[in-house]
């Protein structure tokens, strides 16, 4: 019988604030009974396993993630909706550490597929692309860069990884239009140089 109050979306949102509390890592059952004071059996009719809840939050982050950008990079295109892009992931991934760590974490395609937040993050990230006249397999190549790109600079900055005395928002926006440049003159695969 499952306990009163607890749900699967309570413990996986319970799970978001504590990977940002303690790191994705340390996200445990016990830890999350803990908060709930109850006893882990307790959790596993809302939860199969511990990979489960890391998949469960991993969606979660995933929607606020997709969210975030959404809103930013709405009615914007080009360099505008990049750099909106690029802002709001640096600061999703800088403020909700444990969050963006579990949207790092590899999930079953067939979950991907039936992901509404997942596919919304597609069509987003595709169609700002799309803006620069990409098409596949150059997007997919595109995302991959931006994915790289931004996940590294933030792994980095978050990790204090930047001694230079240089701004390190100063050298976020330099990246940030040389990926423009790089996009308009992405070395298309069809060769025809547009």
């Amino acid at each position: 019988m499952p306990r009163a109050g607890l749900t699967t979306d309570r413990l996986v949102a319970a799970a978001a604030e504590l990977a940002d509390e303690v790191g994705f890592e340390n996200v445990t059952l016990s830890a999350l009974a803990r908060r709930f004071g109850v006893k882990d059996a307790s959790l596993y009719t809302h939860v199969r396993n511990l990979q489960d809840l890391r998949t469960h939050l991993a969606l979660f982050a995933g929607g606020e993630l997709i969210d975030r950008i959404a809103a930013a990079v709405a009615g914007r295109a080009g360099k505008d909706a990049l750099a909106a892009f690029a802002g709001a992931y640096r600061e999703y991934a800088l403020t909700r550490p444990g969050r963006y760590a579990a949207t790092r974490i590899r999930i079953d395609q067939d979950l991907i597929a039936g992901s509404p937040a997942l596919r919304r993050t597609a069509e987003i990230t595709y169609g700002m692309l799309r803006g620069y006249g990409l098409r596949e397999p150059d997007l997919t190549d595109a995302v991959r860069l931006l994915r790289a790109t931004f996940h590294g600079y933030c792994a980095l900055e978050a990790a204090g990884g930047f001694g230079a005395p240089r701004d390190v928002r100063a050298s976020w926006e330099k990246a940030v239009d040389a990926l423009h440049i790089t996009l308009e003159n992405w070395p298309r695969e069809d060769g025809d140089g547009r």
